[in-house]
């Protein structure tokens, strides 16, 4: 089956969405997605969503992110999502996304490696509210069609660039999708692990396409750990445990109940620690408790945690849990400009599975949300520069 569109995009979760809403209603989009629409890690996002406080906080804002990744950051692209995050979070507003608020005020949580609480959140499902709101939107636009359980095997490329891509359905049946313009927003390599916080069908997909292209890709060792997810003997995806949980006041411990490190550091240093400390007592895990934080706030800001934990016969609010580091982010990828695009021609890479530097070698929390939604604006706004230069012409 052939499809011919304006643009098609890989991946459904909050970076495509928002791509796709972003590009003239008079254009054709496809959006595919390798399994369902509520099966990418957009919706596993917990803690929320970073965003510049004001004037004054532009420069902790920005060392705070340039710490975490190790310096090792673009530091064009960091000013780029600073600058653009208020504008971000209006825009979702707009879309329904509702953020806490009280007393007609959005409230502001911390995690770690904050030098002050920016994070705007939802309860503990932030990236469920906000995917949920956007694929709403979406689903409205008569331009734009999406097709579920279908999987891209290879691009179209001519001596012009991407010309397309080449997906399988469920079915088996090949689709030739031409199109002028393309964006990878296919997610990360969790499905790589044998522990991951990720759904299992993403699998570098477009990595492993870029480098059959010889499509620049960059800092393909720079792989997160999560500190904190709940240990458990059964298979399956890592359950996380936010970081916002220990910005809150939870505390680690070791099997003597001894603290061994600060909790709000950054991941890598938390996750080295807890490693270092489970050798050491030779144990499979460590332990968080919440006991510090009140049952109220855990009860409003964490109820999904909460449940979660006490279907693993855990209750938060009494006891602490068993924690253990497990994959959770992909800083790398394939690498891009200031305007998500790519080494060639007509393709552009958004979200997790691209590496514009915003994250360095260690992202900061919180700022994937945000990164993935500022340049997949930007993406869709240099389609749109490039279009009106064609018709221009």
């Amino acid at each position: 089956m052939k499809y011919n569109t304006d643009t098609v995009i890989v991946g459904t979760g909050v970076s495509g969405c928002f791509a796709a809403l972003n590009l003239p209603e008079d254009m054709k989009i496809l959006l595919i997605t390798k399994s369902d629409l509520e099966s990418s890690d957009s919706f596993l996002a917990q803690g929320g969503i970073c965003v510049l406080r004001d004037n004054q906080d532009y420069d902790s804002y920005f060392e705070d992110t340039m710490r975490a990744g190790h310096y090792e950051n673009r530091k064009e692209s960091v000013d780029i999502m600073i600058r653009s995050s208020q504008e971000i979070i209006r825009d979702l507003i707009g879309y329904g996304v509702e953020f806490a608020q009280k007393d007609g005020k959005l409230l502001f949580t911390r995690e770690g490696a904050h030098s002050r609480p920016r994070i705007l959140f939802h309860e503990d499902i932030t990236g469920k509210e906000i995917t949920t709101k956007l694929l709403h939107q979406v689903k409205r636009r008569k331009n734009i069609t999406i097709l579920e359980y279908t999987t891209m095997k290879d691009i179209l490329e001519d001596a012009d660039g991407c010309e397309g891509i080449v997906a399988e359905t469920k079915d088996g049946e090949e689709l030739i999708i031409h199109a002028e313009h393309t964006i990878f927003a296919s997610g990360g390599i969790g499905g790589c692990y044998e522990h991951s916080t990720n759904f299992p069908h993403l699998t570098g997909d477009a990595i492993e396409i870029s480098k059959k292209h010889h499509i620049k890709l960059e800092h393909l060792d720079y792989v997160q750990i999560h500190p904190t997810t709940l240990y458990t003997e059964k298979p399956g995806r890592s359950f996380l445990i936010s970081e916002s949980v220990r910005g809150e006041g939870a505390l680690l411990y070791d099997k003597n109940g001894e603290r061994f490190v600060d909790e709000l550091l950054p991941r890598d240093v938390v996750t080295k620690a807890i490693q270092k400390q489970m050798e050491k007592d030779h144990t499979s895990h460590v332990w968080l408790s919440l006991e510090h934080i009140d049952k109220e706030i855990i009860m409003k800001h964490f109820p999904n945690i909460y449940e979660r934990c006490l279907e693993e016969g855990y209750d938060v609010t009494k006891e602490w849990i068993p924690v253990v580091p497990a994959q959770h982010y992909f800083m790398g990828g394939i690498w891009v400009d200031k305007d998500s695009h790519t080494s060639m021609n007509h393709l552009f890479a958004v979200g997790e599975t691209s590496c514009n530097g915003v994250h360095g070698a260690n992202r900061l929390a919180s700022n994937s949300l945000l990164e993935s939604l500022v340049f997949a604006k930007r993406a869709a706004e240099k389609i749109k520069s490039e279009r009106n230069e064609e018709i221009t012409v």
